[in-house]
C-alpha cells in the first residue's frame, strides 16, 4: 500500500474537508483566481464548454467548480430506451451485482446492503446492474438523471472521506461503502433506481436540486428523509445534484430491466448523456 493511501487512514478527513470548503467558498479574489488557474492548468479543464468560459467570471472557486455548461454541450442519447450516463468522468467498474455484491477492484467488493445502509432496500437490486463513475477534478461536476423518476427518499450515510482516486479504489477495502454518501432512491416506470453520491477526501459538499446542501451536514447516524408526499419528479437528463471537487456516482438498477451499453467497461471515459444501458 502506498504511503499516501496509508496516510488517508489516519488523516483528519472531516477537518481537511471543512478547510477545503472554506477555501472553495472564499471570496478573496486573488485566492480564488489562483485556485482556478492552478486547477485549470494542472488538470486541463476545458472552459470552452462552460456557460461562462472566462475564469474571472467566477467569484469563488466553488462557483468555478460547479460551473454550468453552455446549451448543447451535452446531448442525451436520442434513443428513448437509453438510460443515460449521469456524469462526465471515467467508469471505475460496471456490471452485474452478484449475490448482492458490487465489484470494486481486483480482489475487492462490497455489498449493496453496506452501500445503501439498508438491507430491505438492497433486496430490490439483488442480481441487478451497477455502474460506478469517477469524476476527476477536470470534469463537469453536476449529476443528472439516468432515467425519469419520482424521488422516494434520501439516506445520508455518515462515514470516512477516503480519496476515491484509482489507487485508493484498488487498495482500500469496501471504499464506497465506507465513505460518507447520499443515497437517492427513485421510483421509475421499471421499478426502483438508486443513485448514490459518494463523498471523498477534500470534497466539501454535495447539494441536491430539491433540498440544497446535504453534505457537509456531518453526523454520526444515518439520516433518512421521506419524500413520498412531496411529488419531487425529475425527468431523464435533468440535473439532480452537484459535487465539489472530484468524487463518484454509483447507479443501481434491478434485475431484468436493462442491459449495459456495449463496450462499457472499467476505465472507459464517459460523458454525461451518453448511453449507460438500454431498456429491455
Amino acid at each position: 500500500m502506498s504511503l499516501l493511501t496509508r496516510l488517508t487512514y489516519v488523516l483528519p478527513h472531516r477537518a481537511l474537508s471543512s478547510l477545503a470548503r472554506r477555501l472553495a467558498y472564499s471570496g478573496h479574489p486573488r485566492l480564488s483566481r489562483w485556485l482556478i488557474d492552478t486547477v485549470t492548468r494542472k488538470f486541463g479543464v476545458d472552459l470552452s464548454e462552460a456557460e461562462s468560459p472566462d475564469p474571472a467570471h467566477y467569484p469563488t472557486f466553488n462557483a468555478f467548480f460547479t460551473r454550468s455548461l453552455k446549451a448543447g454541450a451535452r446531448i442525451p442519447d436520442p434513443d428513448a430506451r437509453a438510460l443515460l450516463m449521469p456524469a462526465d468522468g471515467r467508469v471505475s467498474q460496471c456490471g452485474a451485482i452478484e449475490a448482492g455484491r458490487i465489484f470494486q477492484a481486483k480482489g475487492r467488493s462490497f455489498s449493496t446492503t453496506e452501500l445503501l445502509a439498508d438491507a430491505d432496500a438492497a433486496v430490490a437490486f439483488a442480481d441487478g446492474l451497477f455502474a460506478t463513475v469517477y469524476l476527476s477534478p477536470k470534469d463537469y461536476h453536476r449529476v443528472h438523471m439516468p432515467w425519469s423518476g419520482r424521488l422516494r427518499e434520501t439516506v445520508h450515510v455518515p462515514g470516512r472521506l477516503f480519496s476515491v482516486g484509482p489507487a485508493a479504489v484498488r487498495l482500500v477495502p469496501g471504499l464506497f461503502a465506507r465513505n460518507e454518501r447520499l443515497v437517492c432512491h427513485f421510483d421509475t416506470d421499471f421499478g426502483p433506481m438508486a443513485v448514490v453520491l459518494v463523498g471523498a477526501l477534500l470534497v466539501s459538499g454535495v447539494e441536491t436540486v430539491w433540498s440544497g446542501i446535504e453534505i457537509p451536514q456531518y453526523g454520526d447516524t444515518v439520516t433518512v428523509k421521506d419524500y413520498r408526499g412531496a411529488d419531487v419528479r425529475l425527468e431523464r437528463f435533468a440535473e439532480m445534484a452537484r459535487f465539489n471537487y472530484g468524487s463518484t456516482v454509483i447507479v443501481l438498477l434491478p434485475q431484468g430491466v436493462a442491459e449495459l451499453a456495449q463496450g462499457l467497461s472499467a476505465e472507459t471515459p464517459v460523458r454525461l448523456g451518453e448511453r449507460l444501458a438500454t431498456r429491455l
